[in-house]
């Protein structure tokens, strides 16, 4: 996507919302300065340009018992681009991979996977991962202890 001008107020109001998706219009208007109809115009452009992909929830995995957060380093045997692009796409079939990133290096991809337990990821790891077509190895990482967790992007670094 061509990178459009975004000015002071659209980057308000981006932040606003990336901070409280829920907040009302006439609230986003107030905080970033301007008056309702053009702050909920601006809002409609930059969802149609690509800026706003959607809204959501960002739900408290322990509470909802997930306990395991776990990282593979994923190597194939082919990274001809349809090797690359099946194995996208089977991934996109696995509900425990949350994440999944195409890299340079040693490694073809990483997946962040979560899990209501260790049991329930390595049957994944085991069953499904391991002995996916084209896959090569497989190095997993544990996570002990999350210290920081801020979806989205860092608007701050565009001023």
């Amino acid at each position: 996507m061509k990178q459009a001008k975004l000015d002071a107020i659209d980057l308000q109001i981006l932040a606003a919302l990336q901070e409280n998706g829920r907040i009302t219009n006439v609230d986003l208007s107030e905080r970033v300065g301007i008056s309702a109809p053009p702050c909920l115009r601006r809002v409609r452009a930059l969802e149609e340009a690509g800026f706003i992909q959607g809204y959501h929830a960002d739900l408290n995995v322990k509470a909802l018992g997930f306990e395991v957060t776990v990282f593979a380093m994923v190597g194939l045997h082919s990274q001809a681009e349809a090797d690359l692009q099946a194995f996208e796409k089977l991934v996109g079939t696995w509900p425990l991979v949350r994440e999944c990133h195409m890299l340079n290096g040693d490694i073809d991809f990483i997946l962040k996977c979560v899990a209501p337990d260790l049991s329930t990821f390595q049957s994944f790891l085991t069953g499904l991962l391991t002995p996916a077509p084209n896959v090569a190895s497989v190095r997993t990482s544990l996570t002990i202890r999350q210290s920081k967790h801020q979806p989205g992007v860092p608007l701050e670094a565009l001023a």
